[in-house]
């Protein structure tokens, strides 16, 4: 599904788009560990479908979401604590 399709959908349908693709991603997750997983893409292409859901930051600002703490801010922080 393309960005664009996902951001015309309301939030409810945004949320029942993601149980189900976590839903799927478990099942297709425990075909592999069972050796019954035909189609390996399949795990990586349900993987960026749940990001593209999750990751949509444009309808989160749309309704308002702002970070709380800016993006330089939380880089220069990881950066320090990397370097301590």
């Amino acid at each position: 599904m393309k960005a664009k399709d996902l951001r015309a959908k309301s939030p409810a349908d945004l949320q029942q788009e993601l149980t189900d693709l976590l839903r799927a991603q478990f099942s297709l997750r425990m075909q592999k560990a069972t050796q019954q997983l035909q189609n390996h893409t399949q795990l990586g292409n349900t993987r960026r479908e749940i990001a593209r859901v999750v990751g949509d930051a444009t309808r989160a600002r749309a309704l308002g979401w702002t970070p709380k703490i800016p993006l330089r801010q939380t880089l220069r922080d990881l950066l320090d604590y990397w370097r301590s």
